[in-house]
C-alpha cells in the first residue's frame, strides 16, 4: 500500500530529482511543481499530505504560495515545510508566520531529510493531543472546540485554524487555568522528533490570539502559557 503523497516545490530540477529519488525509495508518492502558482494548482488537485517548498522561486515565491494555500479550506490541515538555503532568524519566523509547520535549512543530508519527513507525517497520522480528557467538545467561555472534527468556534461562529494552531488551542483548553510549559507544549503539539524552538510557539500563540482574542491565552513569563475564560472580549 502506497505511503503518503508529498508535493515537492522548487525551481531547480536537480533538487526535485534528488529529493524525489530519496523519498520514493521510502515508498512515498511524489508529485512536483516548479513555482508557487503551480504549487497551489497542484495542491488543490492532488491534495497532498505534505508540501516541501523552496522560498525563492519565479512567478510566486514560497512565502506567498504558503499564504494562499492556507486560505483553501480543503488544504487547511496539509503539512507545509519550507526547505531553503536562507537561514536568517527573521526568515524562519516569517515562514512559520505564513502558516508553515516546519522550516528546514539547506544543505541537508537526504537521510536526515527523510527522517524529518517521517516525523512530520507520523505526527499528522497519529494526532498529537495526548491528554486523558475524552470529551470530544470543550467549551470555555465563548470558545468551543470539537476535537473530532478539528473545528473551533467563537460566539458560535467558526474560526478557521490550521492543524498546529488547533492542536495548540486544544491542549491549552483541555485544562483551563493550568500552565503548560514550553517543553510540554513542544512535546504535545510538535512531538520530540523534530527540533523547533520557542520562536515557533510564540508565532502560533500570536496567531491564535489574533483569531480568538488576546485575553484568553495568558503568558506566564519564563514558564509558558495557560487558557482562561475572559469576561469580555
Amino acid at each position: 500500500m502506497a505511503k503518503e503523497k508529498i508535493l515537492l516545490v522548487d525551481d531547480e530540477q536537480d533538487i526535485l530529482d534528488l529529493l524525489g529519488y530519496n523519498l520514493k525509495k521510502e515508498g512515498y508518492q511524489i508529485i512536483t511543481a516548479s513555482n508557487g502558482k503551480e504549487a497551489i494548482e497542484t495542491a488543490q488537485k492532488e491534495k497532498p499530505d505534505l508540501i516541501i517548498m523552496d522560498l525563492m522561486m519565479p512567478e510566486m515565491d514560497g512565502m506567498e504560495a504558503c499564504h494562499e494555500i492556507r486560505k483553501i479550506p480543503e488544504l487547511q490541515h496539509t503539512l507545509i515545510t519550507f526547505l531553503s538555503a536562507r537561514n536568517e532568524d527573521f526568515t524562519q519566523v516569517a515562514g512559520l508566520d505564513a502558516g508553515a509547520d516546519d522550516y528546514i535549512t539547506k544543505p541537508i543530508k537526504p537521510r536526515l531529510l527523510v527522517s524529518r519527513v517521517k516525523a512530520l507525517l507520523r505526527r499528522k497520522n497519529s494526532g498529537n493531543i495526548k491528554d486523558t480528557n475524552d470529551n470530544t467538545k470543550i467549551t470555555v467561555g465563548n470558545i468551543t472546540i470539537d476535537r473530532e472534527k478539528y473545528s473551533a468556534f467563537k460566539n458560535g461562529k467558526e474560526v478557521i485554524l490550521p492543524k498546529k494552531e488547533f492542536e495548540l488551542l486544544a491542549l491549552l483548553m483541555s485544562k483551563p487555568g493550568k500552565v503548560f510549559t514550553r517543553d510540554v507544549i513542544l512535546e504535545k503539539v510538535w512531538g520530540g522528533e523534530v527540533v523547533v524552538g520557542d520562536r515557533t510557539i510564540d508565532v502560533h500563540i500570536r496567531k491564535l490570539r489574533e483569531k480568538i482574542g488576546d485575553k484568553v491565552i495568558k503568558t506566564v513569563k519564563g514558564v509558558g502559557y495557560k487558557f482562561e475564560e475572559a469576561k469580555s472580549f
